[in-house]
């Protein structure tokens, strides 16, 4: 075994500037700690992976005067960190307060991150209100939680609250680009977009999905095929081809695609859920203002694009909803095939039954006219 690190250590942020997608965080940190108005209780909030406790690390280097790309353990005697999912009784809490006490021997602050602090118990919350309340001068408590609504009101309260955001697609594949071009690795967009995608707007997520496809290549390109491959992931190319199929009413042709869709293994529910958000993509890009919501690379956009010339909104919308129905029936349906496939025949015959409609409302003002 070598010496191995993996990327979402080896490019974590040592300053501000690097940390992606929270630019309102940071800029308030910035000028908080520039002109001196740091509150000494900060409860950082946010889904896993978006740079919470890295955040509390950068704050801990600068309110000391440590220049950014100094080391990332500045001083064990300034900071402390404790996990509260392991660490979460009376007991760590008062031990924690007793260290409070002692003034800092090096440096003007001593840091205590407090992670997963919403698994603290009642009565450990009830220990930390007081230190929380009147903290010693040089006493900065950084609370971090993915749940802020287990986070007791007395709590909330005391601290100064920031609410950290899903990071965008787009910005989480910038960052892996960056990555790709610093390690020598080739990397197509599609292929980034898709690890992006899948990592539900969590940067540490995505840098662990982009190491296994990089030990998965074994030095070869990182390409689409690759991470669909190692992901078990449908191709974007199946869900236009059904799309286009179920337009033209082939609705033979859509149940030999979703037939082989599952012999590769493949889930009748998450397809109809894909199929559903390609739907709602197809929508969104039927109107200029709303393209932007779409959150792919440029020639999946482009694909989409152009497939929803085709389209009309009355398909799409019936469509979608047939998609809901499908979902919402499908752990209580005893012949979940069936149900997908029953689905599928329906959107395929929808441009007919819009069709008449169409003409049965033509003629019906025909008449009032008459």
């Amino acid at each position: 075994m070598g010496s191995f690190v993996v990327s979402a250590r080896k490019y974590r942020p040592k300053g501000f500037e690097e940390v992606v997608g929270q630019d309102h965080i940071t800029t308030t940190l910035q000028n908080a700690i520039e002109s001196d108005q740091l509150a000494q209780a900060l409860l950082f909030c946010g889904p896993r992976g978006v740079g919470k406790t890295t955040c509390a690390r950068i704050v801990a280097k600068m309110i000391n005067g440590f220049d950014q790309d100094s080391t990332e353990n500045i001083n064990p005697l300034n900071i402390y960190e404790l996990d509260a999912a392991s660490n979460n009784s009376v007991d760590d809490i008062r031990n924690l307060i007793d260290q409070v006490r002692y003034p800092p021997q090096f440096g003007k602050y001593k840091v205590y991150i407090i992670d997963e602090v919403h698994m603290l118990s009642n009565q450990a919350f009830n220990a930390f209100l007081k230190t929380l309340e009147e903290p010693p001068s040089y006493a900065i408590f950084i609370l971090a939680t993915t749940e802020k609504h287990k986070v007791i009101p007395t709590i909330l309260s005391r601290c100064q609250i920031f609410d950290f955001n899903r990071i965008q697609n787009d910005d989480i594949a910038n960052h892996l680009k960056i990555i790709a071009e610093k390690e020598g690795i080739k990397a197509e967009e599609d292929a980034l977009h898709l690890i992006a995608q899948k990592s539900d707007g969590a940067l540490r997520d995505a840098l662990s999905i982009f190491d296994l496809i990089v030990t998965y290549s074994h030095g070869a390109a990182l390409t689409y095929q690759t991470v669909i491959q190692n992901l078990h992931v449908l191709d974007y190319d199946y869900y236009f081809s059904v799309t286009d199929s179920l337009m033209e009413g082939n609705h033979s042709q859509v149940l030999i695609t979703f037939d082989e869709i599952l012999k590769k293994g493949f889930d009748g529910h998450n397809f109809i859920n894909g199929l559903a958000e390609h739907f709602r993509n197809l929508l969104v890009c039927k109107d200029p203002e709303t393209v932007e919501l779409l959150q792919t690379s440029e020639n999946v956009k482009n694909k989409y694009l152009e497939q929803a010339k085709s389209a009309t909104k009355s398909f799409l919308l019936s469509a979608l909803n047939i998609g809901n129905q499908c979902d919402l029936q499908y752990k209580a349906s005893k012949n979940q095939r069936l149900l997908v496939e029953l689905s599928l025949i329906k959107i395929s015959h929808l441009n007919d039954v819009i069709s008449l409609a169409d003409n049965f409302s033509m003629e019906a003002l025909k008449k009032k006219v008459q």
